[in-house]
């Protein structure tokens, strides 16, 4: 079928539908929504079997609906209705929820159903379940919803009347009023509650420091205690909070947008709030806890079973600063001098990376700068994974990776990913060229016209895809929870098995053998000439891309011509 995908964000669901219902050949366009015009227009000249909205903040109208099946992805099960489904679902403390795929009508939520999958909320952020559990459950869904409608046969479950055996719900949305914490009498996991149902957008509004923030996303802290409401210590760029029975790790902070002024963005804490921090200790949490140790939260974390290491990291949305890629590069050496013959990086359920962060990059004096500083620390970083050859190293991909993440994957020795995971393997949507040494890692893998078709056509690529391609190694049928411990399985059989000592050796051989021929320094060299010039020149157009993306502004048109 020819399908028409509408949503207000291409975001990780639209993009994993893209490249999924692709897999299953059919013809996907891509149309942004926002003028209804532009959306007439479009079904005009597309002429789609199917219109399919993902994520979707508006209605569409009734010229399209009523003459073109469209099947709205609702984040809950049949019978909810509303447009914070999920955000109350996470607030409530619901441990079982569902995605429902129905037919757009005049009411918001109240057409004829045409498939559902239910899913498990587990103790997450809102934006970690809509990529996992939800995204899941909403890819099934909507898989099933399109070879119905493509059947000719089925009929879709009006929701209501004799057939009819839900309960109707309709919830107007999740204000700040509902979403406000009282940190003098909510607890630890109410105020959890709170936080995770509004981790990525819109944030929970509070005072804090003087000032109004949002804050987004929240961790329990096992061992800190003081007054209710005050800031207790940093940790790796998050503040910790006092609750009465406890105290939560805050890891980004917005600031209220004043009346006329610039648009903020989230950053970490400790950079947001900048000379109103007062003076709280810094409480680093050990990267190699004791047996029975309670660490608390930390953005890495290592561990061992017998010969394998587990080095898991995981940044806010996936990005990284400089200070993370100088982080995670220290541990990476320290798990260098451990006793083991397998390494695994990363392991958890969400993001990989998603490259540079950028909104960091936005906030410092000197963008351009700052840029340049953390491009060549994730260099650094993907330097030694590349040139670590005692050892095999699995890069373990529970979610989503982008740009310069998925060029520090494919350092690894092999890539294995979470069947549901989406890969973006370009960076030519910020107008930049790319380093992480992509130019000698990515054709090695895919060939130098693939990996040229990679980067052109900057489209989001299936785990089924890119093992065909060659550029992931395995992809895990498992759940969220699950993947991570059945990556560690298969790093312990990777271990264990009779050709680990040879593929190290062969492993060695072949770096010594590539560096003969042209040495890594000679890409790093060649990557960032380009990259100093998108950074530094004038009319580059990276700085006005970045600005928008972080910002949430349209790009220009002049720009968007030029990518």
């Amino acid at each position: 079928m020819r399908i028409l995908l509408l949503a207000s964000a291409f975001n990780s669901l639209s993009q994993r539908l893209h490249a999924e219902l692709r897999d299953r050949r059919h013809q996907v366009d891509v149309q942004l929504a926002g003028d209804q015009d532009e959306l007439t227009a479009a079904v005009d000249r597309l002429r789609p079997d199917l219109l399919l909205a993902p994520m979707l903040r508006s209605a569409i109208p009734r010229e399209v609906w009523s003459r073109l099946t469209c099947l709205i992805v609702h984040p809950g099960p049949p019978g909810d209705r509303g447009p914070s489904s999920l955000d109350r679902a996470i607030q409530d403390g619901r441990t079982e929820w569902g995605v429902t795929v129905l037919q757009a009508e005049e009411e918001m939520d109240a057409g004829p159903v045409w498939a559902w999958a239910p899913c498990r909320l587990p103790g997450r952020g809102k934006s970690d379940l809509y990529r996992n559990e939800v995204s899941d459950a909403a890819v099934a869904a909507a898989l099933l919803a399109v070879e119905r409608v493509a059947s000719g046969t089925h009929a879709p479950q009006p929701q209501h009347g004799p057939g009819w055996q839900g309960t109707v719900r309709t919830r107007p949305v999740l204000r700040q009023a509902e979403r406000r914490i009282d940190w003098t009498a909510d607890s630890t996991e109410a105020v959890l509650r709170r936080l995770r149902a509004a981790d990525s957008q819109p944030g929970v509004l509070d005072d804090l420091c003087g000032a109004e923030w949002y804050l987004h996303g929240g961790h329990p802290e096992p061992l800190l205690r003081g007054r209710p409401g005050d800031l207790l210590a940093t940790r790796a760029g998050a503040v910790c909070r006092a609750t009465p029975d406890g105290a939560v790790w805050l890891p980004e902070l917005r600031r209220r947008r004043t009346p006329g002024g610039p648009a903020t963005f989230k950053l970490p804490a400790v950079t947001a709030l900048g000379a109103l921090l007062p003076p709280v200790p810094e409480r680093s949490a050990p990267l190699m806890p004791e047996p029975g140790e309670r660490a608390g939260w930390s953005d890495l974390r290592y561990r061992e079973d017998g010969p394998v290491g587990f080095l898991h990291f995981s940044f806010p949305g996936g990005a990284m600063s400089a200070d993370h890629c100088r982080r995670l590069r220290a541990a990476y050496r320290f798990a260098l001098g451990r006793p083991t013959s397998v390494l695994v990086l990363g392991g958890g359920r969400d993001f990989f990376s998603n490259g540079i962060h950028l909104n960091v990059i936005e906030a410092a004096e000197d963008p351009a700068a700052e840029s340049w500083a953390t491009i060549t620390a994730m260099d650094d970083l993907v330097a030694e994974v590349l040139t670590t050859t005692d050892r095999l190293v699995v890069a373990a991909l529970g979610g989503n990776a982008a740009a310069g993440g998925v060029m520090l994957a494919l350092a690894a020795d092999e890539v294995w990913c979470r069947r549901g995971a989406v890969l973006n393997p370009h960076y030519r949507l910020m107008g930049l060229y790319g380093s992480e040494y992509w130019t000698y890692t990515l054709p090695r893998r895919v060939g130098a016209a693939e990996a040229e078709r990679l980067t052109r056509q900057a489209l989001p690529v299936s785990t089924t895809t890119a093992e065909r391609l060659g550029l992931v190694d395995r992809v895990l049928d498992a759940g969220p929870e699950g993947f991570g411990p059945a990556a560690a399985r298969l790093a312990g059989l990777l271990a264990a098995s009779p050709g680990a000592q040879r593929r190290i050796a062969a492993k060695k051989a072949a770096r010594e053998a590539d560096e003969r021929v042209k040495p890594l320094a000679a890409y790093r060299e060649e990557e960032l000439t380009v990259m100093h010039r998108q950074f530094f020149a004038p009319e580059s157009p990276y700085h006005a891309l970045r600005s928008a993306f972080v910002r949430k502004r349209p790009v220009p048109a002049g720009l968007r011509a030029r990518l």
